[in-house]
């Protein structure tokens, strides 16, 4: 072959390689501890500027960079400091999601249309549910929140750090398969109506898990859900809360500072690495902006894992991907939580967030964080926080004295 004909056709082959697509909806697959977790994925673009996103229900979590070159896909996940890189192969994609040491194997097929099941005989597990259970927290059950259309449900389990993100799946061979994968939380949850009434679950193919109605719980003398107003305290309620740590820049920040000084400062323990601190920050900047000018100040402290800590990557993708306006310090690893706040008592959920008074004073502590996918726990959380913020806002700066 000439050498200008081997030549255009290496530059065509290259051209057609280059302008691969994968633009759509795709069926996926992440492997964890040995379970096949599926879920919706969603591309556009080609060549160096692919895109992806996953879904946790209605919301979209989206790459942050992204290239598909000669069959070779790499998308950033920079929010969750991992990415995903995968070979296209026969109108499939196979390789791998995570990080250096935390790598799952990744599989995917171009999406087909969901599958309609047929209603008929489906049983109706919609509704409020309690998961009796004895956690490492001191929670006693968690609340399971199902929302059923025919045989489509979607469902979250709420703890008291947070929920697991909406889990959504189909009435299939006599059970709700249910699952979730967002980038993180991966989960699978087969449901199973009982003759008694319960749901037996068994979540990632190992733990087996019960779920009662709230009122037939009650009946069994089983214990409620923790409040996320009783989980967290200080040990002297009369002290004013203090902290002083770095901020993204290395300057310290403390509760001292004249910026603080009689303003109702909301304190939140959080981390880019946390999933449920995802679901909150934007709630604290919808605070902040509506709040400022009232006298409302947030600190987000934010807790890194170790190989975050030097460059605090994943941390400015988080400040930038909410439009975090409020201050932001981070005092250390999520390990040295107790050692740098010791003033808090049972403080072991991510988020907890402290409401301080004008005064300095703790004046409630929340744990946790109910998202989206909890429904009405969502709603009844921001009210009861955002009613908590108005009293404070309402009293007098003369309580301000330190």
């Amino acid at each position: 072959m000439p050498i200008a004909k081997f030549l255009s056709a290496s530059i065509l082959f290259a051209a057609a390689l280059s302008a691969q697509s994968i633009a759509g909806q795709w069926d996926c697959t992440v492997t964890v501890n040995g379970n096949e977790i599926p879920f919706r994925m969603e591309f556009s673009g080609t060549g160096a500027a692919v895109t992806g996103n996953f879904f946790n229900c209605d919301e979209r979590v989206i790459s942050t960079g992204g290239q598909l070159q000669e069959g070779a896909l790499r998308l950033n996940f920079d929010q969750y400091a991992s990415r995903l890189e995968a070979t296209l192969k026969d109108s499939a994609l196979e390789g791998r999601y995570g990080r250096e040491g935390r790598w799952n194997v990744f599989r995917a097929h171009p999406g087909t249309p969901p599958t309609v099941a047929d209603a008929a005989g489906v049983p109706n597990i919609d509704g409020s549910w309690e998961i009796p259970t004895k956690s490492a927290k001191g929670e006693s059950a968690w609340h399971f929140i199902v929302r059923q259309k025919g045989a489509e449900v979607s469902a979250a389990s709420l703890r008291i750090d947070g929920d697991t993100g909406a889990l959504t799946g189909s009435w299939r061979d006599g059970k709700f398969v249910l699952s979730h994968f967002s980038g993180a939380r991966p989960n699978l949850l087969e449901t199973t109506p009982a003759a008694n009434g319960s749901l037996a679950l068994v979540q990632n193919g190992r733990t087996k898990l019960v779920a009662l109605r709230p009122a037939s719980a009650r009946a069994q003398g089983l214990g409620e859900p923790t409040d996320p107003f009783h989980h967290t305290g200080v040990k002297d309620p009369s002290q004013p809360f203090t902290f002083a740590f770095p901020d993204l820049d290395g300057r310290t920040v403390s509760i001292s500072d004249a910026r603080f000084r009689g303003k109702v400062v909301v304190v939140a323990i959080s981390g880019s690495w946390c999933p449920n601190c995802h679901d909150e920050a934007p709630f604290l900047e919808e605070l902040y902006r509506q709040y400022r000018a009232q006298g409302l100040e947030v600190v987000a402290l934010s807790f890194e894992e170790g190989e975050q800590l030097q460059s605090l990557a994943r941390l400015r993708v988080f400040i930038k991907r909410y439009e975090i306006d409020y201050t932001v310090l981070v005092p250390g690893e999520p390990s040295q939580l107790a050692e740098k706040l010791p003033q808090a008592e049972n403080l072991n959920s991510w988020p907890t967030t402290f409401f301080l008074g004008r005064d300095g004073k703790v004046r409630g502590v929340h744990a946790g964080f109910a998202g989206r996918a909890s429904g009405d726990f969502y709603a009844k959380t921001k009210h009861e926080i955002t009613e908590l913020l108005d009293r404070l806002l309402a009293e007098s700066t003369s309580a301000a004295a330190r």
